[in-house]
């Protein structure tokens, strides 16, 4: 029996706002964060016992192209296909159409995402910032040689999420992420502008746009200062990143050898490596291979 129709003078019960079609999942009122087409809340799977993550998508913002609803729809469905210990678990996908909202329950990592947990933990060892980059490149070798080949456009340091008890992080908000297929080929302009590669631009890109991202994402990692702080407004990034003005924050990373591998991720979109390329940099031997970087 779904806890929504519990015994409301039972004040210790919490009460479920709404519940998904099967009865299996339950949402909280309690934001866990906020975008500009996307709530996420906080939800519970009664089947498994555990706290989830409801998102929910005002589809009001697509009205106009029911083309790209139905794309969004089957490209979050895909996500529910892919396993990988670094990529956030989707449960569940489905349209509401009496609330015309798009929903989907996904994992929910215990410390939030990598932004705030990097900002609560000012002294982090090169070593740690290395765990995490390893992780993230993991995830996207495994979204970029999926077959289709998924291009997450989006990445950045607050749709990477930690589970601060093991040191584990993940990919999340793939939403919006491109299924490229064969072609490998991308057109469409989407992501967060400090985040974007010059060729995103120009509307005809790669998988290689996430390298460039998480570049960027190393760089927050390390200096705790979003990209590109310095520009007030988007026209100045726009202007910097396409003419090819690097970041001022890369002049405080003192470290050569880190210094060196966020160059190697942002260079021009020929000259940047594979995913599966930086996994085998030189930049991560210190790290020992056999062991799980989750421990």
């Amino acid at each position: 029996m779904p806890a929504a129709s519990a015994n409301p003078s039972d004040r210790d019960v919490e009460q479920f706002t709404e519940i998904d079609p099967t009865g299996r999942f339950g949402r909280y009122n309690d934001l866990l964060g906020c975008g500009a087409i996307k709530k996420v809340y906080r939800a519970f799977d009664q089947e498994e016992g555990i706290e989830v993550a409801w998102n929910q998508v005002k589809l009001r913002n697509f009205s106009e192209d029911p083309v790209l609803i139905n794309r969004l729809h089957s490209e979050v469905q895909l996500l529910r296909s892919l396993k990988n210990k670094y990529i956030i678990v989707c449960y569940s996908v489905w349209l509401d159409d009496e609330h015309n909202t798009l929903n989907f329950i996904t994992e929910v990592c215990t410390s939030g995402n990598l932004r705030n947990y990097r900002k609560k933990h000012r002294h982090v060892s090169i070593k740690a910032l290395k765990k995490w980059s390893k992780q993230v490149l993991e995830g996207l070798e495994y979204l970029h040689t999926h077959d289709p080949c998924i291009i997450h456009r989006d990445l950045n340091c607050s749709n990477i999420f930690v589970n601060g008890n093991t040191g584990q992080v993940k990919i999340g908000d793939l939403g919006f992420a491109a299924i490229v297929g064969r072609s490998h080929a991308a057109h469409s302009i989407i992501g967060t502008p400090e985040y974007m590669a010059p060729e995103l631009y120009e509307e005809d890109y790669t998988e290689m746009v996430d390298i460039y991202s998480f570049g960027m994402c190393l760089l927050e990692m390390v200096t705790m200062e979003i990209p590109y702080s310095e520009c007030d407004s988007v026209a100045k990034i726009y202007k910097k990143v396409t003419t090819g003005v690097k970041p001022q924050a890369l002049n405080e990373v003192t470290d050569p050898e880190l210094k060196a591998f966020i160059d190697k991720c942002i260079a021009q979109p020929r000259a940047r490596p594979s995913a599966s390329d930086l996994l085998g940099d030189s930049f991560f031997s210190e790290l020992n291979d056999d062991a799980d970087p989750t421990v």
